[in-house]
C-alpha cells in the first residue's frame, strides 16, 4: 500500500467495524442471533470462494496452515460475534456489551508479553487505561437498564474470543491471502454455529427489508471489508496496537447512532470520546 493509504487503514477499520453494532440493531429483531450469523457466514464463504477462484488467489499450503487459520476464525468470528449477538439477543444493552468487550486491549496487553514477547511500555499502559476510561464514559449513560446477569456470560465469551483470536493469529498465522483466508476462517465458524443452531432448534429468520439490508451490510462491509482490514493490521502491527483500536469502536458507534438514529450524546459521552482517542494515540505512538 502507498504510505498515505497505510495511515488511513486503522481509521477505516474503526469506522467499518463500528457499523456492525448498527447492523445488529437492525437485523436482530427479525432473526435469532445464531441463525443470523449462520446465514451471514454462509454468504461470506460463497462470495469469497468465488472471488478467490476467479482471481486465482493462493490457498493455504498444508493442513497445518488450514488448521491455524481455522482456529483463528473460530475465535474471532464464532466465539466473538456469537457472544456479542447472543448477549444482545438475551437483553444485555449494547453499551454494557461494548464495555465488557472493551476490556480486550488491556487483556491483550497483559498477555502479549508472555505469549508474543511484545514489550508494553508504561506510556502504552497509560494509553490503554485512558482508553478504557473513555469507553466507560461513553457507555455510562446506558448502564442503568435492567438485564439478566446470565446475559453477561456470552459477552465475557466474546471478550475471550476476540483477545485469544488476535493473539493466536499474530502468533501462528499472520500471513495468508485475504480472499482464500476468509473461506478458511469462516468455514469452521459456520460448521460450529450451524451445529449449535441445530441442537438448540434456534433457526428463525424473517426476511424483512430491514433484515436483508442489515445482512447485506454485515456480509459486504463487515465480514469482507472490516475483517480483511483487521487481518492486514494483525499482519503489519503489534497485538497491542491492533487491540487499542477497539477502544474507538464504542465512541464511533455512539456518534453514528446520534447521526442516524437521533440517539442522545451527553457531555460525559463527548468527554469519553476525547479521552478514548487520546488514550489510543498514546498506546499506538
Amino acid at each position: 500500500m502507498l504510505a498515505p493509504m497505510v495511515r488511513l487503514v486503522p481509521f477505516l477499520f474503526v469506522f467499518l467495524w463500528s457499523t456492525g453494532f448498527l447492523g445488529a440493531k437492525l437485523g436482530l429483531p427479525h432473526a435469532a442471533p445464531l441463525a443470523f450469523l449462520l446465514v451471514r457466514y454462509l454468504l461470506v464463504i460463497a462470495l469469497m470462494a468465488l472471488l478467490a477462484l476467479a482471481l486465482r488467489a493462493p490457498w493455504p499450503r498444508d493442513p497445518r496452515q488450514w488448521l491455524h487459520i481455522g482456529v483463528s476464525g473460530l475465535l474471532l468470528h464464532a466465539l466473538y460475534l456469537g457472544g456479542v449477538f447472543v448477549a444482545i439477543g438475551q437483553g444485555l444493552p449494547a453499551g454494557i456489551t461494548a464495555l465488557v468487550v472493551g476490556l480486550q486491549p488491556l487483556l491483550t496487553a497483559t498477555l502479549a508479553g508472555r505469549l508474543l514477547g511484545e514489550a508494553v511500555l508504561p506510556r502504552q499502559w497509560l494509553g490503554l487505561a485512558c482508553g478504557f476510561a473513555g469507553v466507560a464514559l461513553v457507555v455510562a449513560q446506558k448502564l442503568g437498564a435492567d438485564f439478566a446477569p446470565a446475559a453477561l456470560w456470552p459477552a465475557l465469551a466474546a471478550l475471550l474470543g476476540i483477545t485469544a483470536g488476535t493473539l493466536y493469529q499474530k502468533r501462528f498465522c499472520p500471513h495468508f491471502d485475504w480472499r482464500s483466508g476468509a473461506v478458511a476462517q469462516f468455514l469452521p465458524s459456520a460448521v460450529v454455529t450451524g451445529a449449535v443452531v441445530l441442537v438448540t432448534d434456534g433457526y428463525h429468520v424473517e426476511w424483512a427489508s430491514e433484515f436483508v439490508f442489515a445482512l447485506g451490510w454485515l456480509v459486504l462491509v463487515l465480514s469482507v471489508g472490516a475483517i480483511s482490514l483487521l487481518n492486514w493490521l494483525i499482519r503489519h502491527g503489534s497485538a497491542v496496537n491492533v487491540a487499542s483500536l477497539f477502544y474507538l469502536t464504542p465512541p464511533t458507534t455512539a456518534l453514528l447512532a446520534w447521526l442516524l438514529f437521533g440517539e442522545t450524546l451527553s457531555a460525559g459521552a463527548l468527554a469519553g470520546m476525547a479521552l478514548a482517542v487520546w488514550g489510543v494515540s498514546l498506546a499506538r505512538r
